[in-house]
């Protein structure tokens, strides 16, 4: 998570989103940069809004705008089964070496998922909160100038960003079946990356 306290602006980092290629490039500049624990760095909204928001409420009068990038899902789901794939995962519960794609999805799906499929939600990390917060600037990992423009120009910098945390390529592809029940189950997630413009 970066913050950006003149600008009133708060980065929360979506998992599997290339948030990493930003903190390092904008770390300097944040006023506020938490790396660490991983609970913190990807805090989501509900997260941000019970621990930080109270902290810039109570001591500095200042709300800040939330800002957070959304992977297409089914490259969000296909970047976390090759992040688990890295040897450094191999022996681990975690791991998805000698599991397809389909196979991950599929235990994705269940409502008691096992270990190294359950990775979280992107529409409930950017949930809007009862009290009103929520992302006020949703941008499309796939759609990388529009956030540049945007973090440039609200920043007055320029960007010069080299990707990090990269996992290995594959071709990853799901059966049309399975692809079908993901879109039925999880069509929040769908329409909310149909969402953004």
């Amino acid at each position: 998570m970066l913050v950006f306290y003149k600008e009133r602006l708060a980065f929360l980092a979506v998992p599997k989103t290339g948030s990493t290629a930003y903190e390092t490039a904008l770390a300097a500049r944040a006023d506020m940069v938490i790396t660490e624990p991983p609970m913190l760095k990807h805090a989501p909204v509900y997260r941000y809004n019970r621990f930080i928001r109270p902290m810039f409420e109570k001591v500095c009068t200042a709300e800040m705008e939330l800002m957070a990038v959304m992977r297409e899902p089914i490259s969000w789901l296909g970047s976390w089964y090759r992040y688990r794939q890295r040897p450094f995962m191999e022996g681990k519960p975690n791991s998805t070496k000698g599991i397809s794609f389909d196979d991950f999805v599929l235990a994705y799906m269940k409502g008691n998922k096992p270990g190294f499929a359950d990775v979280g939600s992107q529409a409930q990390f950017m949930k809007t909160q009862p009290n009103g917060t929520g992302i006020t600037h949703h941008f499309r990992y796939e759609d990388q100038p529009r956030l540049i423009d945007f973090l440039e120009d609200r920043l007055g910098v320029t960007l010069n960003l080299k990707r990090e945390n990269v996992s290995p390529e594959m071709d990853l592809r799901l059966s049309a079946d399975v692809e079908a029940r993901l879109r039925r189950k999880y069509a929040e997630e769908f329409a909310l990356y149909g969402s953004i413009p």
